[in-house]
């Protein structure tokens, strides 16, 4: 990615640092001059990662569970105390799920939904008075799937499409203050997420039934991010399959449906018609 300065010395908070997308974005920001904000629920790992990310003066370690209020909340205290300013915030910590929803104990929809949902309003309500001050943006990572449902996906599909009517609605509200707002859906990428999807009773599903290798790298999505960043767009679908899906949902849902079961019955384990 081209540097053209515009996140130099910006202080950027990213969720969900320590793998994946989280991971690739918090050293894509360090390499372009941010002080950057590492939050996850792991902090010795963190640490552990942070000079990849930026010189120890540059960058800050916050052990944060985004499902708690107190967490996210002492999460922006101790950035804006560090770097006395907060500019970007990008809501990426997330949970996924395989498992219908026939089968799904409803406290793994409870806990997508305290993650994904709930962990994008807890940060974004701590961070929002400093991000008005700042003029500055806030970001959801979300996923097609919050724009197009997918099966054994309930739990996700729900927060998903929850964190896109939160970010949408927040934009309107802030419409005149100069805030950004920005909804970020990457297709497929390459992470640990499906490893780490919960199953029916909450269990990791601790594999994954995709080629990772065939996907996009978290670090391409990065890049993407930066640049719907530097943008200050508003929504961004990753991907000619996304941003097929998102489109043509609109005008044919039936058929989206069917295409999209068909896809995902790729994967196994999706029940076939008796008929």
């Amino acid at each position: 990615m081209k540097n053209t300065g515009y996140f130099k010395d910006k202080v950027i908070i990213v969720t969900g640092a320590s793998s994946g997308i989280g991971l690739a974005s918090a050293r894509l920001f360090g390499s372009l001059g941010a002080f950057v904000v590492m939050a996850a629920r792991r902090l010795e790992l963190l640490e552990e990662l942070a000079p990849s990310v930026a010189p120890p003066e540059r960058v800050l370690c916050v052990r944060c569970d985004v499902s708690s209020e107190a967490d996210c909340t002492a999460l922006i205290k101790a950035a804006s105390e560090r770097f006395g300013r907060i500019d970007i915030l990008v809501n990426n910590a997330g949970l996924s799920m395989r498992a219908y929803f026939k089968d799904l104990d409803l406290s793994v929809l409870r806990r997508l939904m305290d993650v994904n949902f709930w962990g994008t309003v807890n940060c974004t309500k701590a961070a929002l008075p400093y991000l008005l001050e700042s003029r500055g943006q806030v970001v959801g990572v979300i996923s097609v799937a919050g724009f197009s449902p997918l099966p054994a996906r309930s739990g996700y599909c729900s927060s998903k499409f929850a964190v896109r009517g939160f970010l949408d609605a927040l934009r309107v509200e802030h419409l005149k203050d100069g805030l950004g707002v920005l909804v970020f859906a990457p297709g497929y990428t390459s992470s640990n997420v499906r490893n780490a999807a919960l199953t029916a009773d909450g269990s990791p599903q601790g594999d994954t039934p995709l080629e990772e290798g065939k996907l996009m790298s978290a670090e391409a999505v990065a890049e993407k991010l930066a640049s719907a960043l530097e943008h200050r767009r508003k929504q961004v679908v990753l991907t000619p399959l996304g941003k097929l899906t998102a489109f043509v949902r609109g005008l044919f849902p039936r058929l989206v449906d069917r295409l999209t079961y068909s896809y995902i019955a790729r994967e196994g384990k999706v029940p076939q018609s008796e008929k």
